[in-house]
């Protein structure tokens, strides 16, 4: 796919998730948690994970349009998710997509609030989508399975945990599977179900976003230590602040470089034989390898 085609098309899925993103927590009935909720939610960001679904419902031949609630859920979630981790009590990050973060703005009992709102409100919104309801359970179960004590909350809890320890590379894959590459793997997955797809195309699904998500969080760690705040849109330099062992600290960069690369070409390979189309969701794999912030 030409570099144009992919922009083309990763925009156009943004701009549908953008549209139907605006018309959430917007009557006014929810006063200020709204507009807490509304402050993160509308932050901008890659939306990478809701076009994930989306591209997986279309690689998987079902209607993009009916997917739109799942993808908006799954965003919902996920900024729930970075509300929490950016508390004074978890990371204590005050940047997040070049703003500033939720507890900065509305208090820290407004931002515990909103992000867990936003989590209830991800399982409302996926329950209004006009799929078949056996789409809409297995993509409930899904996103739940990616929430709780296999997915982001335990990686977040292993994560903090791990604070000033010297991991290894098992326990930090272990980490990073659960707390990063779990909420791909569900928005690869929830967009298979959406278009009512096969268990074969579920397991290359979970297998490619499995792969992507560790070469994420590679890549994240070089950018948190060679990127510039003003670039990445959140603090640089927090790991070390932190004390966290990553995969940079364990191999040095060059290594990391070699690790993404191996990890984006077992990505794609996993697609191979199980879509009509995989174009877009190769370039999407080589994007993401590639990028800057």
């Amino acid at each position: 796919m030409l570099p144009e085609e992919y922009e083309r098309e990763y925009q156009s899925c943004r701009a549908l998730i953008e549209a139907r993103l605006q018309h959430y927590f917007c009557d006014g009935s929810g006063g200020r948690l709204a507009e807490a909720m509304r402050y993160s939610l509308l932050a901008g960001g890659k939306r990478i994970r809701p076009v994930m679904v989306l591209a997986f419902c279309r690689a998987a031949g079902g209607d993009i349009e009916k997917a739109l609630p799942a993808a908006c859920a799954v965003e919902m979630l996920h900024t729930y998710s970075l509300i929490h981790d950016d508390l004074p009590c978890m990371d204590n990050d005050a940047l997040r997509r070049g703003k500033p973060t939720n507890h900065v703005v509305y208090g820290e009992c407004m931002a515990t609030l909103s992000g867990d709102a936003l989590q209830a409100e991800a399982f409302n919104t996926l329950l209004q989508s006009e799929l078949p309801d056996s789409a809409v359970v297995t993509m409930a179960r899904t996103l739940a399975g990616a929430a709780g004590l296999g997915g982001i909350c335990l990686g977040q809890a292993l994560d903090m945990d791990g604070e000033g320890k010297a991991l290894t590379l098992r326990e930090i894959t272990a980490v990073h599977n659960l707390k990063t590459a779990s909420m791909l793997v569900a928005s690869a997955r929830m967009g298979v179900a959406a278009a009512g797809g096969s268990e074969a195309q579920l397991e290359a699904a979970r297998r490619y976003a499995l792969a992507l998500g560790l070469a994420f969080q590679i890549r994240d760690d070089i950018l948190d230590c060679t990127g510039k705040t003003d670039v990445l849109g959140k603090p640089a330099g927090s790991d070390a602040a932190n004390n966290k062992t990553t995969f940079v600290t364990l191999y040095g960069v060059a290594e990391c470089e070699r690790l993404i690369r191996e990890k984006t070409a077992e990505a794609n390979s996993a697609l191979r034989g199980h879509f009509a189309n995989t174009d877009f969701l190769e370039a999407l794999s080589i994007n993401l390898e590639e990028r800057k912030y």
